[in-house]
């Protein structure tokens, strides 16, 4: 009641008069933007949407601010923590498309899909009297059939290849774990490796889980991918780096203007201390994936190779709404044990500029040559137990630099990549040749001596491209492109025919950052 009157008293006294009066009485920024927003709704010309225009001005506060403040509505929100949450409710099916219709590429091991007897290879067509093929849906409006609360029902019609009639399943939706911990294998006799994708709540749970597994094979030594790998939970990275290190050494701190320092150590002796590791990082290693990568090399535990890593060591606290959205507020800076602070320089409000230092990068050449890389001795730190020189500045510098190839990826084969025509004929090829290749192939290690990229489907590629008037420049751009899309085939082959690691295991064959690393541990 109070507001109505405040907002008809400002409509008929007239707003330049009704500001004024309350200046002198509450002359504070925070009134200042309630008058402006109640000045908007009560006189503006046309109808405006209230709460849209509150989180215009809560964007436009924060976009002054550093390039990681940010505000997110319900939707997004909830799309932007499920991933580190750990799960997520749904029927439990990896899928992709193939133009309009939806293949299972692999249920959820003891999922519910897989309990009523979803195969991989089956379409599904209908969701509750639903088409979603023949349709246009996106994949997201898809995921939003499939997925819903714990305990609900999703009725699926099913079409699968060799049966004619269409197949029905009552598929009882549950939680569905999302796993972080993206492969485990044994890369070479005694060396272990895991590659994290990012740290949620179940990622040290994970890596727990894939140490004891590797070290039942015979891990002796560790090669940890954290390449691409966007961050995530603090906690979770500062418990992951405790499992190398000694009872009570640092792993972070955290120090703001209003924040006090907060130092994160190891609670106790790691599990894992004395065998050697190799951390991968890259231009798109971030956050805590760079915690992780710090302390490992300021506390002198293992090598760091590869390139630079992004630099963002800024420190969000989600502040929740009473919508489902959220302000996520930088507060403090994060520091490597040696003092060096993670965050790469920026301008408050230049989000633009932030966001070209990738492409900065690789136009002033330090993603190709570590001759470009030039430091002053300003940035100069000293690791904690060996006294090495390490560099601040931004980012984590590796100790062994390892540059981007450009020239194996083609233009060709980026534009193919860009339009899915690699990806839509692998899914088709798979489709087609699944029992037969489970057949022929039983076990990875076969799969992965033997197994070549037939001819008819390159030829396949490059006519799917032509229609799209994607075509190599001349037949010496078409010879140069051929390795490394065969690789890139027979890897995602192996992702759909077993799942990640055999994916990773493939690919990380002609990795010139894996090969340093086994270099280094052999």
């Amino acid at each position: 009641m109070k507001r109505i009157f405040i907002l008809l008293s400002a409509a008929m006294m007239g707003l330049s008069s009704y500001a004024q009066m309350n200046v002198t009485r509450d002359d504070t920024p925070l009134r200042k933007l309630s008058i402006a927003e109640m000045a908007v709704k009560a006189l503006y010309v046309d109808e405006v949407n209230e709460n849209k225009l509150v989180e215009d001005a809560i964007r436009g506060m924060l976009e002054k601010l550093d390039p990681h403040s940010t505000y997110t509505t319900p939707k997004e929100t909830k799309a932007m923590t499920e991933p580190l949450n750990g799960s997520f409710e749904g029927i439990g099916v990896q899928f992709n498309m193939v133009e309009d219709t939806l293949i299972v590429i692999q249920p959820v091991i003891n999922g519910p899909s897989e309990k009523v007897g979803i195969v991989a290879g089956d379409r599904i067509v209908m969701v509750n009297d639903t088409a979603i093929a023949g349709v246009k849906m996106t994949k997201e409006e898809i995921m939003r059939r499939l997925r819903g609360p714990k305990g609900t029902i999703a009725d699926l019609r099913v079409v699968r290849p060799g049966i004619k009639d269409l197949l029905t399943f009552k598929v009882k939706r549950d939680k569905i774990p999302v796993h972080t911990v993206d492969a485990t294998y044994m890369i070479r006799p005694g060396i272990g490796y895991i590659r994290i994708g990012s740290f949620g709540a179940t990622t040290y749970d994970e890596f727990m889980e894939s140490m004891q597994k590797l070290k039942a094979q015979g891990m002796k030594d560790l090669v940890l991918d954290l390449q691409e790998n966007g961050g995530g939970y603090l906690q979770a990275a500062a418990d992951l780096a405790g499992e190398f290190l000694e009872a009570g050494d640092l792993i972070v701190y955290t120090e703001g203007r209003v924040t006090n320092r907060r130092d994160y150590k190891a609670p106790k002796h790691g599990s894992f201390r004395d065998g050697r590791i190799v951390v991968l990082v890259d231009q798109y290693t971030a956050s805590a994936a760079e915690i992780v990568t710090g302390a490992i090399q300021d506390q002198d535990r293992g090598m760091v190779v590869g390139r630079r890593t992004f630099g963002k060591g800024l420190v969000q606290r989600p502040i929740d709404l009473p919508d489902g959205s959220m302000i996520r507020l930088t507060i403090a800076h994060y520091y490597t044990p040696s003092g060096r602070c993670i965050q790469k320089p920026y301008e408050k409000g230049d989000k633009k500029n932030y966001e070209k230092d990738i492409l900065n990068r690789l136009n002033s050449g330090e993603l190709t040559s570590a001759d470009s890389i030039h430091f002053a001795d300003s940035l100069k730190y000293q690791t904690l137990k060996q006294k090495r020189t390490v560099y601040g500045g931004g980012g984590i510098m590796p100790d062994y630099f390892v540059g981007l190839d450009t020239t194996r990826y083609t233009k060709f084969h980026r534009e193919l990549a860009a339009k899915s025509v690699v990806i839509q004929q692998n899914l088709r090829f798979i489709d087609k040749n699944r029992k037969a290749l489970k057949k022929q192939y039983p076990d990875f290690q076969t799969f992965k001596a033997n197994f070549e990229i037939p001819q008819s489907l390159i030829d396949t590629i490059i006519k799917e491209g032509e229609k799209l008037k994607i075509k190599p420049q001349d037949s010496a751009e078409l010879e140069k492109t051929m390795p490394y899309l065969k690789l890139q085939l027979k890897a995602l082959v192996a992702r759909d025919l077993w799942d990640m690691s055999e994916y990773f295991s493939i690919f990380n064959e002609d990795s010139d950052v894996v090969k340093k690393a086994l270099e280094l541990l052999q």
